[in-house]
Order: structure tokens, then C-alpha cells, then sequence
């Protein structure tokens, strides 16, 4: 979570241009009046305490912790994240953006009542939670990072209101442990909980096959009014924390299918956050970059050289050698629709008709 990644990320968007298509706006850290939307009050007191005297943290509340270790304004730096997404979901609610980006956001593991995964406030959370105050009826999440969206699905668990998705590598390989096919939801939301479990070592042409057997056709049936995606970059294969096999070319297709999607079933309603992502140089800017240049309306070339300029910035700042295109060479990527059959003997087909027998009859679709 080194923030070079950030700012890398943001210097190769200037680089390219493409702040000169966007607005970019400073938004207000999230107040406890929001953050008590999702989170609880005595919860937002102890990351506060933490934030003032981080050695006397209280680890029940997973602060202090290996993932999650308490720093000195660590409340003001989470709010703040928190509070860009939820500025995010008002611009867009209000019709004064029809796309936001932000990719310092998608911080999808903190529960209401405590953090994890690197992950102190849930600004995607907050950001749904925000919406549905506005007056929104019908909100979708797709979560595409290599782990379990779990603190948003927790969230949302009981709310027929807000659809949640998560592709993420099985549980049984990866943090958090969950998100198995079964997870669906409880109550009047069951159905509203979708996971899709995928085989450690899946690569490009799988991992697009699942997104496209299971997203697409639930967005159909939803009707969102606004879409938010998260965009972790850590299913990329040089990523160090799990076991996904994803190109950048891959995660650039899934992006551009999430915002014809937006504007296929949401009239065009995005807000786009980034997640997880722990190859800070070679994978993240590269990803992100693609991610703001699609919304921007301005989508980038993979095969667009990078500039050296900003190779020498990467240089100087962590003393590694930067990616010199905006592609892994794999462009343009190409799957199998699931239409086209269903293998018993694949473990990618088992786990997608997994999900979809799971869900799809709860929600009146045929699996």
C-alpha cells in the first residue's frame, strides 16, 4: 500500500494528457455523520485514539496489527480516502459527473465494526451507503481484486438495495477465507450476494470468461441507477500477494466492459475505485492509468508508448526501472463465452456454474 503507487498514478495520467480531459476534485474528508453509515461510533473512536497515540491501539478492533498498523493520523488519511469516493457517488448522483475515478479508494475489507486488510474505512461502503441516502433504490458493486470484497458484502448482506459481485481467487488459497459460492445474501437480499470463486492460477482468458458469464446477465436483471466498480490490480501475474495469473491487457478489457455497462444498464452512472495492487512500479500506474483514461473518454492505445519522463520519475522515486508500454503484449485478449459449453472437467467452468446455480435461481434466471 506504499502510496508511491498514488503518486505514480497520478504522474502518469498528467503524462499522458489526460488531465487536461477530466476534472479533478478535492473532495472533503468523510465526517462522522457519514462514516457512522456504515461504520460504528465506537469503532471511528478508537481508529481516532489510534490516530493520536498509535502504541496504545486497541487490536481488538484490528487496529495495531501486522495488516492494519496503527499511525499518527491514520483517522485523517482514511477519512479523507473515504471521503473522495463519497464525493464521487454525490457528483454522480447529482448529474454533475456521469463517471468519477478514484482510485486511492476501494478499500473493501473494513467492516463496520473494525479494520482489515489494509483497509481502515470502507469508502465503497460509504460510497453505496451515501447513494441510497440520496434516494438511490438500486445500486450494483462489482469487485474484480484478486480478494473477497468481503466488508462490502457484509455491509450490504441484508439489503435487497444494493446488488454486490466479487470475482476473487478461492477462499481457499487466498485471504479473507471467504466469499464461497454460497455466500447469497439473507433475508428479503438473498440473491443479492454474489461471489465467484476462482481457481488459483486462472490467467487472462478465464478469469474474463467468468466476469462475462456471471456480470453481465445479473446487471441486465438488476436495473442499477448507478454502478461502482473496484478495480484492485492484484489478480496481475507479477503481483506478490496471491495466485491469480491476469494480464494488464485483461484488466484493461474488464474495465472497459464495466463502463459499457454502466451505460448498457445504469444510463451511464460510474464511479470507478482502485483497491489492492502490490506491484507499486510495474503493474499499478499502468492499470489505473487505463482505468481514468476510459472513463475519461480518452482510452489509451496499449500499445502507446510511455514517456520517458515519466520513466525517469519512476527511476528516481524507487530507483526500479519502469514498464515502457502500456501493454503486456497480449492485447487484444480473447475468451470463450460461456455459451458456447460448459466443461464438467474444468475447474473454471466448475466454479463459475457454482455461482450461477447459487444465485441465478434466486434472482428468477436460469443457471
Amino acid at each position: 500500500m506504499d502510496p508511491v503507487r498514488l503518486g505514480l498514478t497520478r504522474s502518469l495520467v498528467d503524462a499522458f494528457g489526460l488531465d487536461k480531459d477530466l476534472d479533478v476534485v478535492a473532495a472533503q474528508p468523510a465526517g462522522e455523520s457519514t462514516l457512522r453509515l456504515v461504520h460504528r461510533q465506537d469503532y471511528i473512536e478508537a481508529v481516532k485514539a489510534a490516530s493520536a497515540e498509535p502504541r496504545a491501539a486497541d487490536q481488538s478492533y484490528g487496529i495495531g496489527t501486522v495488516d492494519d498498523p496503527a499511525f499518527a493520523g491514520m483517522h485523517g488519511a482514511s477519512a479523507l480516502i473515504a471521503g473522495q469516493s463519497v464525493g464521487a457517488a454525490e457528483a454522480v448522483w447529482r448529474g454533475s459527473a456521469l463517471h468519477a475515478v478514484n482510485f486511492a479508494g476501494g478499500l473493501h475489507h473494513a467492516m463496520p465494526g473494525g479494520a482489515s486488510g489494509f483497509c481502515v474505512y470502507n469508502d465503497a461502503s460509504l460510497a453505496i451507503a451515501r447513494l441510497l441516502e440520496l434516494g438511490a433504490e438500486r445500486v450494483a458493486y462489482v469487485d474484480v481484486d484478486v480478494h473477497h470484497g468481503d466488508g462490502v458484502q457484509a455491509a450490504f448482506w441484508e439489503d435487497p438495495r444494493v446488488l454486490t459481485i466479487s470475482l476473487h481467487e478461492h477462499p481457499r488459497t487466498l485471504f479473507p477465507q471467504t466469499g464461497w459460492p454460497e455466500e447469497t445474501g439473507a433475508g428479503r437480499a438473498e440473491g443479492s450476494a454474489v461471489n465467484v470463486a476462482l481457481p488459483a492460477g486462472t490467467g487472462d482468458a478465464g478469469w474474463l470468461r467468468a466476469f462475462h458469464a456471471v456480470v453481465p446477465e445479473l446487471l441486465a436483471d438488476f436495473r442499477p441507477q448507478v454502478l461502482v466498480t473496484q478495480h484492485g490490480a492484484d489478480t496481475h501475474f507479477e503481483d506478490p500477494l496471491a495466485h491469480l495469473a491476469v494480464s494488464l491487457d485483461a484488466q484493461r478489457a474488464v474495465q472497459v466492459a464495466c463502463h459499457e455497462l454502466a451505460h448498457a444498464y445504469a444510463d451511464g452512472r460510474w464511479i470507478a475505485l482502485g483497491g489492492g495492487g502490490y506491484a507499486v512500479v510495474e503493474v499499478v500506474p499502468r492499470s489505473w492509468t487505463h482505468l481514468v483514461a476510459i472513463a475519461a473518454g480518452r482510452p489509451v492505445d496499449p500499445e502507446a508508448v510511455i514517456p520517458e519522463a515519466w520513466r525517469q520519475e519512476v527511476y528516481a522515486r524507487t530507483r526500479q526501472s519502469g514498464p515502457r508500454r502500456m501493454t503486456d503484449g497480449r492485447w487484444p485478449v480473447t475468451w470463450e463465452a460461456w455459451e458456447t459449453g460448459y466443461d464438467p472437467a474444468d475447474r473454471l467452468d466448475q466454479a463459475v456454474l457454482a455461482t450461477r446455480k447459487a444465485v441465478f435461481p434466486l434472482r428468477g434466471l436460469l443457471a
